[in-house]
């Protein structure tokens, strides 16, 4: 047996502080173990590839856009084969110079090899087993695949196996209409491919307020195929390689057969547990097998620690990133931080974009009750810079506590979404989240900024609000907030 001071297991977030902990312990034997390729799942087969290929996907959107302004542009070919390998040998470069770090560094040992709890402290990784006080649990995640008769028989590709493509599929279904659903229907749709997205919920990305769900479903729908309420029931595979995909109407029951190239499967994620055995050495999961961790990410097992995609809380890496910060005060500087999840930023690099950071209206009524919740309103079409873009349709939803002015919330559909947010998510970050700085402040003229300072200005009702979003074609009944 192997006795380690720390062992860190997940070489994504879970790396961030090992220089600052060898710094500041320099005789501290640590000991870093990852069976996937380093640098953790943003880097490896998450975030960043998939931006890589989402960026050449929202350039053909723009180009098509041209005829709007008078300009006549013909877009001739898209070297899928050219944008995959950009992708891969980005990230390759990547992953090597972190595997180099591992494999190089005098500081830790590092073991490239699966880890699994044999007793409480101690880990089987390989043909050694390695014991320690203190552990670093950033186990990261993985497609979760559904149980649909004859699609394992068929084949699949997931968002970790998607990046291995050469060849653009003629036709695609995507089962799955969450974020990745949206993002990949975005990109292969941008490259050519006949796209369905097939979704159980019966909102499009149904994480976001209801309207937005359905602003995004009526625009992406533009150019790809979008089914909601819709469950794959079934799949077979073809003589000629095809592959038809059976989805029934959750509502109706009527089924509908989609004929496609290829099936990719984007129904979420789920946790590496069956693979590390947690309750071997007493650390407690909930029922989809995440890690339980207190406010202060602090497993059932003292001293052992989780965070990132390992405690299921939020799959993002900046939360992770966040996180990590979390545990190193709490584990090595033995501060007592709770972890606060008050203001967590997301963005859906769809087109269009979509992005949100903390409540959503739902949340802050059920809170602080109807008569205190104020919406900001503002369509990018109605100012100078949104205009001149020919941004219709598109807007920013702000949620306010009347009482304090306080923000609560902010919700964005189109242009730069994920850059607008970042407007407000500074603000929940103060100790009062005051709208007034925004309020307050100067705003390049003309700017797409100039929208989310306007949102603030525009202040309804919950009521009157919904009645705005009847009058878009955004819901179906006058003042109902959906779930």
């Amino acid at each position: 047996m192997k006795n380690y001071d720390l062992i860190v297991i997940g070489t994504g977030s879970g790396m961030n502080y090992v220089n600052s902990i060898i710094d500041s312990n320099p005789k501290m034997k640590i000991a870093v173990i990852d069976k996937d390729e380093p640098g953790g799942i943003c880097l490896t087969r998450g975030c960043i590839p998939s931006k890589l290929l989402l960026y050449p996907a929202e350039l053909v959107r723009e180009l098509e856009r041209a005829s709007l302004f008078g300009i006549k542009l013909e877009i001739k070919d898209v070297e899928f084969r050219t944008i995959m390998e950009r992708m891969r040998r980005k990230i390759g470069e990547e992953i090597e110079i972190i595997r180099r770090g591992l494999i190089e560094s005098p500081d830790f040992d590092y073991y490239p090899e699966a880890a699994e709890f044999v007793s409480p402290y101690t880990l089987r990784v390989g043909e050694e087993i390695l014991h320690s006080e203190m552990i670093f649990l950033c186990t990261g995640s993985k497609p979760a695949v559904p149980p649909v008769r004859g699609l394992e028989e068929a084949g699949y590709i997931t968002s970790d196996t998607v990046l291995e493509l050469n060849e653009c599929p003629k036709s695609l279904a995507i089962l799955g209409g969450s974020y990745i659903g949206a993002e990949y229907g975005h990109f292969f749709s941008a490259m050519g491919a006949e796209v369905t997205v097939i979704g159980r919920n019966p909102h499009f990305l149904p994480q976001e307020e209801p309207e937005i769900s359905e602003l995004a479903r009526i625009k992406m729908s533009e150019y790809m195929r979008i089914l909601t309420n819709h469950e794959a029931i079934e799949v077979r595979k073809e003589n000629n390689g095809q592959k038809t995909v059976i989805a029934k109407d959750r509502v109706s029951g009527e089924e509908t057969k989609i004929i496609v190239d290829e099936i990719l499967v984007a129904t979420g994620r789920v946790p590496n547990t069956d693979i590390l055995h947690p309750e071997r050495a007493g650390i407690k999961t909930d029922p989809q097998g995440w890690i339980l961790v207190n406010e202060y990410l602090e497993t059932s097992q003292p001293n052992i620690w989780a965070f990132g995609d390992a405690n299921g809380k939020y799959l993002l890496k900046h939360v992770g990133n966040y996180e990590s910060g979390v545990v190193y005060l709490n584990a090595i500087m033995q501060e007592k931080v709770k972890a606060d999840y008050h203001a967590v930023p997301h963005a859906v690099f769809s087109y269009p974009e979509v992005a949100g950071v903390g409540m959503s209206e739902k949340e802050a009524i059920e809170e602080f009750g109807e008569k205190r919740v104020i919406i900001g309103f503002k369509l990018f079409e109605d100012t100078a810079k949104g205009d001149a873009m020919e941004a219709r349709d598109y807007f920013v939803k702000v949620i306010l506590d009347g009482l304090e002015d306080k923000i609560l919330g902010a919700h964005i559909i189109g242009p730069h979404a994920s850059i607008l947010i970042h407007e407000i998510i500074p603000l929940m970050y103060t100790a009062s989240r005051s709208a007034k700085p925004m309020i307050q402040c100067m705003d390049i003229h003309p700017s797409l900024s100039e929208v989310v300072k306007r949102a603030f200005y525009t202040r309804l009702s919950p009521e009157h609000y919904h009645h705005v979003m009847k009058h878009l074609g955004l819901e179906e009944d006058e003042g109902s907030v959906e779930s």
